[in-house]
């Protein structure tokens, strides 16, 4: 189990860097990371704070038998206590929790009944990963958490939530981040290609399996990733790390 001050660092450079991936919206949306084996105590991004001035100390360490959650002074966002906290005590591959409206993935979660076409190798990274939540009904709150929950407790790695944006979750931050930023490049190229109005050359199954089976095989690339995250960031906002 990796101690908590160094999750803290890692979920710091993701929430950093995917700030400056243009993933930030505002003050909405939060990544998580499960810091006890049951899922049920977790770091949670801030309440009301940039993804880009966040430091490692700025994330709220949670419990998930707290009744007094919404009393104490840095409370978070409801809407990201009801889904985090669900996935990380129901989903044990869901240790980390990655939640973003970034705008390709989530232009694609806004089209009637698609699901993601094998186009390149990016896109094949993630054959049969994807759940699908075509039932919007407002806000994430309870309703939303455990449907969802639901949806990725088949070994999802990916929720394409209808009409709202996308949900990545991993068994590190290194394999969470990973994926999400991956699946933003694939969203682009899918969105770049169907905005042609050309015929797509979808991949057929045993291609697009063989391609995501060897990325999943891939030796200590999300771990790279991260590392070399942590490393531009130490030269550039060594700060984060607070």
């Amino acid at each position: 189990m990796i101690d908590e001050s160094t999750l803290r660092v890692e979920l710091t450079a993701a929430l950093r860097w995917a700030a400056r991936e243009g993933m930030q919206e505002a003050v909405a949306n939060h990544f998580s990371v499960a810091v006890s084996d049951d899922g049920r105590r977790f770091l949670l991004s801030p309440n009301g704070r940039f993804w880009s001035r966040t430091t490692a100390s700025d994330l709220i360490l949670l419990d998930v038998d707290d009744p007094d959650v919404f009393a104490r002074p840095d409370a978070p966002d409801p809407t990201a206590w009801y889904l985090h906290s669900h996935l990380h005590q129901t989903v044990p591959h869901a240790r980390a929790v990655l939640h973003t409206h970034m705008p390709y993935a989530t232009a694609l979660c806004c089209l009637a009944e698609y699901e993601f076409h094998m186009l390149d190798q990016n896109a094949c990274r993630f054959y049969n990963r994807i759940a699908y939540d075509r039932n919007f009904g407002g806000m994430a709150f309870k309703a939303e958490s455990e449907r969802v929950a639901d949806l990725m407790r088949g070994g999802k790695s990916v929720c394409f939530m209808g009409n709202h944006g996308v949900l990545v979750v991993g068994r590190t931050v290194a394999e969470a981040f990973d994926e999400l930023c991956y699946l933003e490049l694939a969203c682009r190229t899918q969105v770049l290609a169907l905005s042609t109005g050309r015929p797509l050359a979808v991949l057929d199954d045993e291609i697009a399996e063989k391609t995501c089976d060897e990325w999943l095989e891939y030796p200590n690339i999300a771990v790279q990733h991260l590392n070399e995250i942590r490393a531009v960031l130490d030269e550039e906002e060594p700060g984060y790390r607070v």
